[in-house]
């Protein structure tokens, strides 16, 4: 099994990638959203939050029930400007407008329950992280998760510099543990810069498992992954930004819930040592 979808032709408005029943998927629904200027895409959540995500452009998104309305951008460039979302809780019947330049993002859902309201998360708000050391250091934003609105999803994005790796050293949260490991599935979308460029990304389980996966994928812009389980680490190609949106969810979600391959755990403790003296 692949566990890639890779880009394809998108039409206008909301093109569904992956949901339960794919490859694995049990809580995670996940499209992307492209409208011209003035363009409009209904979002209905029924029993599940939704997180709209801004890529590129600006819009606004209006909840026709409760009348509440919140923008979403702009961002001209995801490598060079932070993100916003727009969070919807279970029940809402939204409508997205695109503002004069258009609107490209995504829309990711999961199962819940959650009583929050809806909520806009702006630049200003959003989590940003400069993590690992050497060729590991990579930029993270968390935008949505439980303090930010959100029940069962943890949305967020990574900006990996040419060359570097991120989710590394690796890690998965496919199992319950008493180190805090929680079962969370797991979407990753690619973005590269500049075009034409790739990277490369693993899925690995641990050995013993009972349905192993052992896949290395070449990733391009468009090209979404499916992290049902596993150890999931990447690179970006020499000479290229690689950029993904990621969202997680499972029956408990919890920013941080994973452990690393014991097998390269080591390298947490570079980055806390000072750099070697030449």
């Amino acid at each position: 099994m692949s566990y890639l979808i890779k880009a394809s032709r998108r039409g206008a408005g909301c093109t569904r990638l992956a949901g339960p029943g794919t490859a694995g998927l049990r809580h995670l629904e996940f499209g992307v959203v492209e409208l011209a200027a003035g363009a409009t895409q209904d979002l209905v959540t029924g029993d599940r939050e939704a997180v709209v995500y801004g890529l590129t452009g600006a819009g606004t998104v209006a909840d026709g029930g409760r009348g509440d309305a919140a923008r979403v951008g702009p961002r001209r460039d995801v490598f060079r400007e932070p993100p916003s979302a727009v969070y919807l809780p279970p029940g809402t019947s939204a409508r997205l407008a695109a503002s004069d330049g258009g609107f490209f993002g995504a829309v990711v859902y999961a199962a819940s329950a959650s009583r929050a309201p809806f909520r806009a998360v702006g630049p200003g708000e959003v989590e940003r992280r400069d993590v690992g050391a050497g060729n590991w250091r990579r930029a993270v934003y968390n935008v949505v998760d439980a303090t930010r609105g959100a029940e069962r999803l943890l949305v967020g994005e990574t900006v990996n510099p040419p060359g570097n790796w991120s989710s590394y050293p690796p890690h998965k949260h496919d199992t319950r543990s008493a180190s805090g490991e929680l079962p969370m599935e797991e979407v990753y979308f690619y973005l590269v810069h500049p075009e034409g460029g790739f990277g490369l990304q693993m899925l690995y389980t641990s050995p013993g498992a009972a349905d192993p996966i052992d896949a290395i994928y070449r990733v391009r812009s468009g090209d979404l992954l499916v992290i049902p389980r596993g150890y999931h680490p990447v690179v970006a190609a020499a000479g290229y930004d690689l950029f993904y949106l990621w969202a997680m969810a499972g029956d408990e979600s919890r920013y941080g819930a994973w452990s690393d391959d014991p097998a390269y755990a080591w390298i947490r403790r570079l980055e806390h040592e000072p750099p070697a003296l030449a």
